[in-house]
């Protein structure tokens, strides 16, 4: 299995190790903002740091950036720092939605800024219970870092590199989304012209695991240049991982994804089947 995945028992014995560590609990909900911080408050993974959906992995919303932009580099950056982070020790990302949807924005955030060993915990929050390994309550104890990431904006696409339709362009929503037929959401139904539907979900397990590679490899079309997108740059992140657990070049992401798409009046939009 590719390194952008770690087990929980692998997990579990680095901390036994005492390897050189930091741990980032994902978990969110994105219909209530505090849900995630409440979560990590009940019980986490021992020494867990909380990363906030909201306000450490996303900026505030904005029509031209989506419902979840990236935050700003240097804000970010500061964000890491104050988790401990440096290139010399792994982060290990989870959440508990049975899709690591959050935790894959994280990974693919910590990527961005160009962390070298970075992992997200597959089947997530619900492996490590499972596996009956320590929970702990409480804040712990972390230090700070001064670490300055080179971020590498070439793992980002934006909407007029969607538009010129050059790229394999994979959407991650639910297939429904895709086609137009219900959007909760966003300001149009519909999926941007040209676009696949390989919805993250489908790279899950009924466990919340990554699928086995030969299954990966059928699911997840090939190109010389791919771009993911989704409703707001997150579920995305899960076809980057799948990419990543396969060892194929990681595709870009759109961050401002159909959100920030259809609430362009002048994009164009698509319904109905691929």
């Amino acid at each position: 299995m590719s390194s952008a995945l770690v087990s929980a028992a692998r997990l579990a014995d680095w901390m036994a190790e005492q390897r050189p560590l930091v741990v980032l609990d994902a978990r969110a909900r994105l219909a209530d903002a505090e849900a995630g911080h409440a979560l990590w408050a009940e019980g986490h993974i021992p020494g867990a740091r909380h990363a906030d959906m909201d306000r450490d992995l996303s900026a505030p919303p904005s029509s031209a950036g989506g419902r979840h932009p990236l935050p700003a580099e240097a804000d970010f950056a500061a964000r890491l720092r104050d988790w401990g982070i440096t290139p010399d020790r792994t982060v290990v990302v989870y959440d508990d939605t049975g899709g690591q949807i959050a935790a894959a924005r994280a990974w693919w955030m910590l990527k961005w800024a160009g962390h070298p060993a970075a992992h997200v915990l597959d089947g997530g929050w619900s492996a490590w219970q499972a596996g009956g390994y320590p929970v702990e309550i409480g804040a712990p104890l972390t230090d700070t870092s001064d670490w300055q990431p080179e971020f590498d904006n070439r793992l980002i696409a934006s909407a007029d590199d969607v538009a010129r339709g050059e790229a394999v362009l994979l959407d991650a929503r639910a297939g429904e989304r895709f086609r137009g037929e219900v959007e909760p959401l966003d300001a149009a139904a519909g999926h941007i012209p040209g676009a696949r539907s390989v919805p993250g979900a489908s790279m899950l397990d009924a466990r919340g695991a990554f699928l086995p590679s030969a299954d990966l490899e059928r699911a997840l079309p090939r190109g010389d240049d791919v771009i993911a997108y989704c409703g707001s740059g997150i579920s995305a992140c899960q076809l980057i991982l799948a990419h990543a657990v396969l060892g194929r070049p990681l595709p870009r992401l759109y961050p401002g994804s159909w959100s920030a798409w259809s609430s362009d009046p002048s994009r164009p939009v698509a319904t109905g089947p691929e």
